[in-house]
């Protein structure tokens, strides 16, 4: 599950991150049309988007009751896929969000007055500044990451056995009547604790770079 989690929210991040800074940069018509496909893309229930892209990045099965491989994808691959998907438009407004304040700054000013290119202004002067923002929100969505594919898990649609999830260990156990406490209980608590250490976590470098911004 975290391994599923970190991966999704690094292809998030990469993509979600780069569209955010173009737009939050750019402005103009690219903002105005990136803005209002993270819009469209939040419009959708998560688990709903989660659901119907793990549908159709999943091959086909064939007459013997197996999965056609041509697109070589694992049910982990895909479920990193799916998820790093539903996580770009969230990532992609806070990177944006960021990317509008920082690109103001006098800094960028200067050096956009001396004749620095824009790639080498959004590279070199604003993303440095927004990174931290962005590991604060990425932080949060693995935890909600881990969520989804726990739930995609229970939905039957998750990580395939012999691969272990936490999901996977919920969703065989929870008809279980044997040892409810070790079966079922454990890995719920465990996906709790984990949840909550990156919301906390999240929120301590959100708190530690909010400071640093306020005083500049």
């Amino acid at each position: 599950s975290l391994t599923i989690s970190v991966g999704a929210v690094a292809v998030g991040m990469l993509v979600g991150g780069a569209l955010g800074l173009l737009s939050g940069f750019r402005r103009g018509r690219a903002d105005t049309f990136l803005s209002s496909l993270f819009d469209i893309l939040l419009a959708f229930p998560p688990l709903v988007l989660a659901l119907s892209l793990v549908a159709f990045l999943s091959p086909p099965p064939t007459n013997d009751g197996g999965d056609v491989t041509s697109g070589g994808l694992t049910s982990v691959q895909i479920l990193v896929v799916a998820i790093g998907i539903v996580s770009i438009p969230l990532l992609a407004r806070i990177t944006r969000a960021t990317t509008l304040t920082w690109s103001q700054r006098e800094f960028v000013t200067a050096a956009r007055a001396q004749g620095a290119r824009p790639l080498r202004l959004m590279l070199r002067e604003v993303l440095p500044n927004v990174l931290p923002a962005m590991f604060s929100v990425a932080l949060l969505s693995i935890g909600l990451a881990i969520i989804a594919e726990g739930g995609l898990s229970v939905l039957g649609v998750g990580v395939e056995p012999p691969d272990p999830s936490w999901g996977n260990m919920i969703a065989e156990n929870r008809s279980v009547n044997r040892a409810p406490l070790n079966a079922l209980f454990s890995p719920m608590v465990v996906v709790f604790l984990t949840v909550m250490a990156l919301n906390y976590l999240g929120d301590a470098v959100r708190d530690r770079f909010d400071v640093r911004a306020s005083a500049l």
